[in-house]
């Protein structure tokens, strides 16, 4: 069986880093919940979006290594790859932020997988199964082409795109809203494991 598995907002969770640097660039009041959307959504009505865009690039790049995974996704892939399994990372993520200082985002997200994806030192999802795509397209594309049995996301629009094969069963990981979604929609990693692995 192969999953496959988005990287950004899916594996990481990068609400507490947000309103950590945030607050370090006094762009939010304390007060704020730690949460990565209504930062972005305060920042916009405040009128400053252009400083969310460049602090997504110094958070992805810079800081990337202090965001920390989901709460059960590293026992998700572990436990997939000690019963036979094979994971793959398949991401829309360009290598350098859009503006701002050119941090390079996909080498950033290689060293948060080498530190973070691993069990007893071993990686356990190699370079060649880490897939970072420059768009969209190109990622559901990658899915498509690599066909796994399951592929897990946090949007519904790439999950929902009339391109994303209809061989793979989708599955989108919401866990603090329920978005509009027909399909399997999962709030936790716990979940989506007890949902997985009663297929193998």
């Amino acid at each position: 069986m192969i999953v496959g598995i988005d990287f950004d907002n899916t594996i990481v969770c990068y609400d507490n880093l947000f309103h950590k640097v945030a607050l370090e660039k006094g762009l939010i009041p304390n007060t704020l919940s730690k949460n990565k959307l209504a930062i972005r959504n305060f920042m916009r009505e405040a009128g400053i979006e252009q400083q969310w865009t460049e602090m997504q690039g110094y958070v992805y790049g810079a800081r990337m290594i202090e965001a920390h995974p989901y709460e059960g996704v590293l026992d998700f892939i572990d436990s997939l790859i000690n019963n036979g399994h094979s994971v793959r990372i398949i991401s829309h993520k360009t290598q350098f932020p859009f503006i701002g200082p050119k941090y390079d985002l996909r080498k950033a997200a290689r060293a948060w997988i080498e530190k973070y994806i691993n069990h007893d030192g071993q990686i356990l999802v190699g370079d060649d199964l880490i897939y970072f795509e420059s768009t969209k397209k190109e990622k559901i594309f990658r899915i498509n082409t690599i066909s796994p049995d399951f592929y897990v996301d946090d949007l519904p629009e790439i999950l929902l795109d009339e391109d994303f094969s209809n061989s793979v069963k989708r599955i989108l990981f919401s866990p603090k809203e329920n978005l509009d979604f027909s399909g399997i929609a999962l709030s936790s990693w716990k979940d989506i494991s007890d949902y997985i692995h009663g297929f193998s």
